[in-house]
């Protein structure tokens, strides 16, 4: 592809991260394309992902360098405009992110020349019974560590809005979109909606609906399925349930879930991949659904997402099967399936240089405005 603009996204904290933008800027150099560091606060105030994108001259590409929380803050602004995203690796149990420091400039000359297989990943969206936004007295006892949050998402005054369906709003989620409670000592209640019927109601800490992308986050963290990364579907967990059904239900991307504070609730807090967006009341409710719009990512071949799986949870480390003898071995598939199993997406192995091997807000959707 032809790479004109491409926006930088850099952990401040690692020096690593600081050592590959460098790395960018001279590839960028070298190739005369248009580099921008993107993603900044501007004088102690947070901009959303518009007003970023069109500083940076709404870049081709956007390179992410650092974790899994980096790449989620690149997500936010590639999706706006329907950007490439490739992550560059230097966290530590991320599942995001594609290629090593050492092999940025690979990368980048894969991504010039055409070498690459976009990978679409599916996004969440969401609808409220009203706008959300965060009281003036908790925004300073919530800032982040770099800086201020995120200003309140807003409307999308080209959509519909109505008492049954509320109002949409210009977010989107690579992995989740969490209600949970705002007290110690007060759960949240409330009853949660699986096309529009109601499934069950929940007192609880929190309760999240993911991604297949998220399943690996939160969700998971909290006792929900390992889920592909290539599977269409959103998955819904409650985090510490006051009720004997506590499994994780897992719909299909037409099947919204609806989340509703119940009238004797405490607050809750709403954040949209891992960032406090707004705050609601009891009677207030939101609507999460599958986003018409996808998420880009560079690939540079086959997804190992199974073997980094297998590497990030330590799963050959059970003291009783370390006890049993000779791990078990990989198992690569080397050759054709037979006919009847030529239907199977059975991953290629990975060839070159190792170290290349596999491993919210304000997006516009167009016209589908209504689920």
């Amino acid at each position: 592809m032809t790479v004109r603009r491409v926006g930088l996204v850099v952990h401040g904290g690692r020096e690593q991260a600081a050592d590959a933008a460098r790395e960018v800027r001279a590839w960028c150099d070298e190739n005369a394309v248009r580099c921008t560091d993107i993603d900044v606060w501007d004088d102690d105030v947070r901009r959303g992902a518009r007003d970023e994108v069109r500083a940076a001259g709404d870049p081709d590409l956007i390179v992410t360098l650092g974790g899994d929380g980096t790449f989620l803050r690149g997500a936010r602004l590639a999706a706006r405009i329907d950007a490439l995203i490739l992550g560059v690796d230097l966290g530590r149990v991320g599942f995001l992110t594609e290629v090593p420091a050492s092999a940025v400039r690979s990368a980048l000359d894969a991504v010039r020349d055409g070498n690459l297989e976009p990978e679409s990943r599916m996004l969440l969206t969401l609808r409220a019974s009203r706008p959300l936004e965060v009281p003036p007295e908790m925004e300073a006892l919530l800032r982040y560590g770099r800086g201020p949050l995120l200003p309140p998402p807003r409307v999308r005054t080209d959509c519909e809005s109505g008492d049954e369906w509320g109002v949409a709003l210009n977010v989107t989620a690579l992995n989740d979109i969490v209600m949970e409670k705002l007290s110690r000592d007060r759960q949240v209640s409330v009853g949660v909606y699986v096309s529009g019927r109601l499934l069950a109601s929940y007192s609880a800490d929190a309760l999240l609906v993911a991604t297949p992308t998220g399943s690996t986050a939160y969700s998971f963290a909290a006792g929900g399925p390992v889920v592909s990364p290539r599977a269409e579907a959103l998955v819904f967990t409650a985090v510490a349930p006051h009720m004997t059904f506590d499994r994780s239900v897992v719909t299909a991307p037409d099947e919204p879930i609806g989340l509703r504070i119940l009238e004797r609730s405490g607050q809750a807090a709403v954040s949209i991949d891992g960032r406090l967006r707004g705050v609601l009341d009891p009677g207030d409710w939101i609507g999460v659904y599958a986003s018409p719009r996808r998420l880009r990512a560079v690939r540079l071949g086959p997804m190992d997402f199974y073997g980094r799986l297998r590497d990030r949870m330590r799963l050959t480390d059970a003291p009783a099967a370390a006890a049993d003898g000779t791990p078990a071995p990989l198992w690569p598939v080397t050759t054709p399936p037979p006919g009847d199993l030529a239907h199977l997406a059975m991953p290629e192995l990975p060839t070159g240089p190792k170290d290349l091997g596999p491993g919210d807000e304000d997006t516009d959707a167009g016209s589908h405005c209504r689920p």
